[in-house]
């Protein structure tokens, strides 16, 4: 029973869900701004009125303070006299006795409800169903400092019924806002991922036969034209590989096939007719060597695929570059010898690192393999061997026909021969050099190669000396 993991929302839902909360919430923080802002202009205005019937009473009592008459009228009749601004004001003596105050006011707001004198901005004060705007200040009556106490009430009713009315108006508004908001924000993250679409369609279209198939990275906005473009190099990368792929199961069929076609026409001919001893043992012997050229064909390929693989590790350990240059110079001295070819080492002693001793000197046969195959008698085959800046430096230089310089960036292809004459019969299957890139880079390293035709071919490893750590 397999499991599955639970799928998160699409994209475009949280997109919508992401933009209509945020700009909600700029519209809420908006609003509160702006429903603030009334409430506190609705307060200056309030103090304003407030402070200006203070300064009046203030030059009243002050320059006239034996004018009751006119102190007692601005009290009790010109502030209950406006329609629309209801100002409650009291005077009081040193002794809080009430010298003057509007009617009606001892019952809607007691004098010890104020505030202490001082200060310029009024308090909110709510008395029962009633809500005021109150303030208080000591003032001078003639010369005589502080010896009366103002308290001023201002009747709010009308500001009350203003926000109440902006509140009651806003909440229907902010809801339509958010329905909106969301509407919005789904049409503007469908729109946005049109582009997102597009390309999962292309990809839903890809097949083996239409690797060919790209992405128009222009049309796109910015953020996903990097995407396509990535897209695009991954397609590439593909059809790559796979003609690649291709190509090298082609070449391993025709690889294949020589040695069995072989085999087979030598099988049809032996039992076309009786064959003396001497003939059956000589076509076994043919066998033998078909056969054996199938198991080197089939091993190569099989190291080359456990090389790719993530996992496969080198087993390194503590050598010496130039004895292991020697003892392929020993196991290759009696062929070379045959060939008329000199074949030698140069390194300085010792040369000490970290590597898979076995690869190293598979590599390194695999390139002496193909100088032999590549040079004419008298030629000269030299192993170079140094450590620099925290590398192992292998070269091997021979003075052989060379490679044409079109060849040289392929091969290190699996199966490529740079002569397309020399078939599996007279040279090897194309793998060797292939396989000396695959030992460079399980150590960390890389694979060069240099030729002149006709002059000879260089051919150097750079590997790291000390095990890298991970």
């Amino acid at each position: 029973m397999s499991s599955t993991t639970p799928a998160k929302g699409s994209l475009a839902t949280r997109l919508t869900v992401w933009y209509a909360l945020s700009a909600f919430l700029l519209i809420l923080c908006a609003t509160a701004y702006l429903y603030w802002a009334l409430e506190r202009n609705l307060d200056r205005e309030d103090d304003g009125t407030i402070l200006d019937q203070i300064q009046i009473l203030r030059v009243l009592l002050r320059d006239h303070p034996e004018d009751s008459a006119a102190i007692r009228q601005e009290v009790e009749v010109e502030s209950g006299a406006r329609q629309h601004v209801r100002l409650f004001i009291r005077i009081l003596d040193l002794q809080g006795r009430v010298v003057a105050e509007t009617p009606g006011m001892a019952d809607r707001i007691p004098p010890g409800l104020f505030p202490e004198p001082g200060g310029r901005e009024g308090i909110d004060l709510r008395v029962k169903e009633d809500s005021f705007r109150v303030l208080s200040s000591r003032v001078a009556l003639g010369k005589e400092e502080a010896a009366r106490l103002l308290q001023v009430a201002f009747d709010r009713s009308e500001e009350d019924k203003i926000l109440a009315e902006f509140r009651s108006r806003i909440a229907p508004l902010l809801a339509i806002s958010l329905i909106l908001c969301g509407i919005v924000g789904y049409q503007i993250a469908r729109r946005g991922l049109q582009p997102v679409k597009r390309i999962s369609e292309t990809a839903r279209t890809i097949r083996s036969t239409t690797l060919d198939a790209r992405l128009p990275a222009a049309v796109f906005p910015a953020e996903l034209a990097e995407l396509a473009r990535t897209f695009n190099e991954m397609l590439d990368r593909l059809k790559e590989s796979f003609e690649r792929l291709s190509r090298f199961s082609a070449d391993i069929a025709h690889e294949l096939r020589t040695p069995l076609n072989n085999i087979r026409g030598e099988v049809e001919v032996t039992l076309g007719k009786s064959r003396s001893p001497e003939e059956y043992r000589e076509t076994l012997g043919s066998f033998l060597e078909e056969a054996a050229r199938l198991t080197r064909l089939i091993e190569s390929l099989l190291f080359l695929a456990r090389a790719e693989h993530p996992e496969t590790e080198v087993r390194r350990e503590p050598v010496d570059l130039g004895a292991v240059l020697d003892s392929v110079r020993e196991f290759y001295g009696a062929t070379a010898e045959e060939s008329g070819v000199q074949l030698g080492v140069e390194a300085a002693r010792p040369v000490p690192a970290h590597l898979d001793r076995t690869l190293v000197q598979r590599a390194v046969g695999n390139l002496v393999e193909n100088a032999l195959a590549h040079t004419p008698k008298g030629g000269r085959i030299v192993l170079h061997g140094s450590r620099r800046n925290g590398e192992v430096l292998i070269e091997v230089a021979d003075t052989g026909c060379g490679i044409a310089a079109e060849h040289l960036p392929k091969v290190f292809d699996r199966l490529y021969r740079a002569d397309r004459s020399r078939t599996a019969s007279t040279g090897g299957a194309g793998l060797g050099l292939a396989i000396v890139k695959s030992i460079a880079e399980l150590h960390g390293g890389t694979a060069e190669i240099a030729s002149d035709v006709g002059k000879g071919t260089q051919v150097r490893l750079r590997l790291p000396a000390e095990m890298t750590k991970s």
